[in-house]
């Protein structure tokens, strides 16, 4: 079929320092076999190669377009801005984050399924995680999952994150257009908040083929939020912002005293792994920015609990004693749980918080 008579993709790549991984992401996407998409990769003010690199490929391939942002912007500034720059052509729009790329097919394949299912406001596909493929949890052969039934799924039963990172999915561009910022600037995990935000209106589109790739290293925000396990606080949120809306106010009621408890257990268990102080700071200024402060006497309390399975903490404190290599090193049980008394204020207690 003629390039002319297809959906545009508008393909958008935010860098900042990006040189290490910068030519694989572009190559990626040049190699694409579905031919209607423009490349726009917006630079964010790089110190490295990356405009260099970016600009050598742009002289040999008019489908990408390089521009420069006028200042530096933060992270989730920067993921706005380019989206700002989208052709009002398109019809759909896909993220490739600079440190990650695309299969050769996956334009193809996620237009495809988009123009076959047109209530399916975003696209998603398995993904390679360097070694292991992931966002595999959706059953075969589900195509078109209605978007209140699976934030309902993830919102109460736990279901694993079947988002993925923005390079894992294929959106449509009025959606993108809708809001002067599509991405909430204010939430470290935006991209999850704007795929329940989007699944309230809108349909969830599924490929079943690994079609993206995305990858962990330790510069990247990736490697923060699995440093500081930010993803465990992240759905005491999205529960508090988006269970009203999805679910019932004795769905919600229920599953939030399950979902606390749920945390403070995973908070019981990391007081024996030794995890430093920015861990434990990062998830106290979390809840407490969610009107429930960490209550050092309920964690004192399941950490009680987790001693009765003394094997289990055995282990754990083996591990975070042969994890020499992390720095600074980690404190003690016994010194997280004083740290955490003596930072403890009076609050009121809220509805779930028992």
């Amino acid at each position: 079929m003629p390039s002319q008579s297809l959906p545009l993709v508008s393909v958008v790549s935010p860098v900042y320092n990006g040189e290490k991984y910068l030519a694989e992401c572009i190559e990626s996407v040049l190699a694409q076999t579905y031919p209607a998409f423009e490349y726009l990769l917006v630079n964010n003010c790089s110190t490295d190669n990356t405009l260099a690199i970016a600009s050598r490929y742009q002289a040999t391939d008019a489908r990408l377009r390089v521009s420069t942002t006028p200042r530096f912007l933060q992270q989730f500034q920067n993921w706005n801005h380019a989206l700002r720059q989208v052709s009002p052509q398109a019809k759909y729009v896909k993220v490739v984050h600079a440190d990650d790329w695309i299969f050769p097919e996956c334009l193809e394949r996620m237009v495809a399924l988009a123009e076959q299912y047109p209530t399916a406001g975003l696209v998603g596909a398995y993904r390679l995680e360097e070694d292991r493929v992931s966002l595999d949890r959706l059953p075969y052969p589900s195509r078109c999952t209605p978007g209140r039934e699976l934030a309902r799924r993830y919102l109460l039963k736990d279901l694993a994150d079947p988002f993925g990172s923005p390079t894992s999915l294929l959106l449509r561009a009025d959606l993108v257009r809708e809001r002067e910022g599509f991405y909430d600037e204010t939430v470290l995990h935006t991209d999850t908040e704007v795929c329940l935000r989007l699944l309230q209106r809108h349909d969830f589109g599924f490929v079943h083929q690994v079609l993206t790739f995305t990858r962990r290293h330790n510069e990247s925000l990736t490697a923060l939020t699995y440093r500081l396990q930010t993803v465990r606080v992240m759905r005491l949120y999205f529960l508090q912002r988006y269970g009203p809306a999805f679910l019932t106010q004795a769905e919600f009621r229920q599953r939030w005293a399950q979902a606390l408890e749920h945390y403070y257990r995973f908070l019981a268990l990391s007081v024996f792994d030794g995890l430093d102080r920015e861990f434990w700071d990062f998830h106290r200024q979390q809840l407490a920015a969610l009107g429930h402060p960490l209550r050092p006497a309920r964690l004192a309390r399941a950490v009680a609990l987790e001693l009765l399975d003394f094997r289990s903490i055995t282990r754990r404190l083996r591990r975070a004693r042969a994890a020499s290599a992390r720095p600074p090193a980690g404190q003690s049980p016994t010194a997280v749980l004083d740290t955490l008394r003596g930072s403890e204020q009076p609050a009121v207690a809220r509805s779930g918080d028992r």
